[in-house]
């Protein structure tokens, strides 16, 4: 394989029956954030650290960018990756964008596991379309 070759990103696209600010409070906000994803201290303001809670790991964040009620992205753990929400108000509706960034060459390790970024990825990949689609959904649409 090519060494300069990286995983491709996880991009997740969804359209939710709910108005933009509302799915904003849900991925911008500590008590939004937990109801759907996982528990955190995140904080709406460019450079705040805080943590993400998993059932593997609690994992350091930094917040990047912040543009209500459009787009907020975050550094998360120490392997790299980046997670960008992007959202845009569609007739009264909300298109989401969820992109998870910052993936290494596919067949190199990654700390704590012994899994390869690819087979991580194709894991999250799977995670992230029932936490979108369903979970998120359910936290702003009310279902």
């Amino acid at each position: 394989m090519d060494q300069n070759q990286t995983v491709p990103e996880i991009k997740k696209q969804v359209i939710f029956d709910a108005p933009v600010e509302k799915v904003w409070q849900a991925v911008s906000s500590a008590e939004g954030m937990a109801e759907w994803f996982m528990p955190n201290n995140l904080k709406p303001i460019e450079g705040h650290e805080f943590y993400l809670e998993s059932p593997f790991e609690t994992s350091s964040c930094k917040v990047l960018t912040v543009n209500p009620p459009k787009e907020l992205s975050f550094s998360w753990g120490d392997q790299g990756w980046v997670v960008h929400f992007l959202l845009e108000e569609v007739e009264g509706k909300t298109e989401f964008t969820l992109i998870h960034a910052g993936w290494g060459h596919p067949d190199e390790k990654m700390r704590p596991t012994d899994k390869t970024h690819l087979d991580t990825r194709n894991t999250m990949n799977n995670g992230w379309e029932s936490i979108v689609h369903e979970r998120l959904r359910k936290v702003v649409e009310g279902r």
